[in-house]
């Protein structure tokens, strides 16, 4: 992207409520998206190779008990499933879990991996980069329901796959109740469990790293956060990577090129680089995934924030000058610094 187009960006108003088709700044609430529905399932896809610039698309999986997929590859793309509702029980090659809210699993490209669904109204993130890999489900897209069929039953399903993935004939053995709790050093498939991962602690708040990038091949990272209320930070747009937000529980206000979004659960929202933003978190314990393309923010998260072996924040333990000494002290940062913090305008009591 130019330096023109970055410019361009810091003006475009944010698209709401579909897809805009090419990218730039959009907002997803919950059960939005293109829909297909297929044996049981319904698919909801929230980003596409022409929304992103080719950089991922992304899709939520909501279906009842027994709807699964079969064990299956994709030779190009880096995937992460996350659970949002419900519990899910996921295979790998010789080794399988079951997936609570919070939990994730993580595939690179040529590694097989299947799910079933073990709880009515579950519901997973679907996670895939570079983009590409939901065009063809996307394009035969036309269900008008936001759930799936009462009358379905689950059920394995091909249909939902993306169309270049190639099936596995492999066994799918017991779940093993294992605490998953630390990253690889490298590009492997991996489970891992709420709030563990690299944890860096920021003023009332704890950052978890679910993907860095040596675990994404460079495509993306991912970051849970969980905080405590606090107002708006700097505004601010980033270069080279572009950045996702997606609430998993609570509330959070997002300063989008002069407009507010308020994000609550399962919403999402998409903010290609040269988008001018902001966010404040208005509710306490709010838990918000960030998936980041590619992993060049990942140095920010290490050098703001305190290396911390707990998994939840402790009120007012953490100078508020550790993280703007980290910024001053790394110029290289892909952050670019515009103005002060904006003021809540929309509903300032919520």
């Amino acid at each position: 992207m130019t330096a023109i187009d970055l410019d361009a960006m810091h003006d475009v108003a944010p698209v709401t409520g579909s897809l805009p088709g090419e990218p730039i700044p959009y907002y997803l609430p919950s059960g939005e998206g293109l829909r297909v529905e297929s044996g049981g399932q319904l698919c909801t896809v929230i980003a596409r190779g022409s929304d992103t610039g080719g950089l991922f698309d992304a899709a939520f999986l909501l279906g009842p008990r027994g709807a699964e997929v079969p064990f299956h590859s994709l030779s190009a793309h880096q995937r992460s499933y996350y659970v949002f509702e419900g519990s899910a029980q996921f295979w790998l090659p010789g080794q399988s879990r079951i997936l609570v809210p919070g939990d994730s699993i993580h595939v690179p490209e040529g590694t097989p991996v299947a799910y079933r669904m073990l709880g009515h109204l579950t519901k997973l993130l679907f996670f895939s980069a570079p983009g590409g890999a939901l065009d063809a489900l996307a394009a035969s897209a036309g269900s008008g329901s936001h759930i799936y069929s009462a009358s379905g039953r689950g059920g394995s399903d091909r249909a939902l796959l993306p169309a270049d993935a190639t099936l596995h004939d492999l066994p799918r053995g017991a779940a093993l109740d294992v605490w998953d709790d630390a990253l690889p050093g490298g590009l492997e498939p991996y489970f891992l469990r709420s709030r563990t991962g690299d944890r860096r602690g920021w003023p009332d708040a704890v950052n978890a790293f679910a993907a860095r990038g040596r675990n994404a091949g460079g495509r993306y990272i991912a970051v849970n956060t969980l905080a405590a209320p606090q107002p708006y930070i700097i505004r601010h747009f980033h270069r080279q990577h572009t950045e996702n937000f997606f609430c998993l529980s609570g509330r959070i206000w997002l300063w989008v090129n002069g407009q507010e979004i308020l994000l609550t659960g399962g919403d999402f929202l998409h903010a290609p680089a040269g988008t001018v933003h902001s966010f404040a978190i208005a509710a306490h314990n709010t838990q918000m995934l960030g998936l980041l393309t590619s992993d060049v923010f990942e140095p920010f998260f290490d050098v703001t924030g305190q290396a911390t072996d707990d998994l939840v924040h402790t009120e007012g333990l953490i100078d508020p000058s550790t993280l703007v000494g980290g910024i001053q002290r790394n110029p290289d940062l892909d952050l670019v610094v515009v103005g002060p913090p904006p003021q809540r305008v929309r509903a300032p009591g919520l």
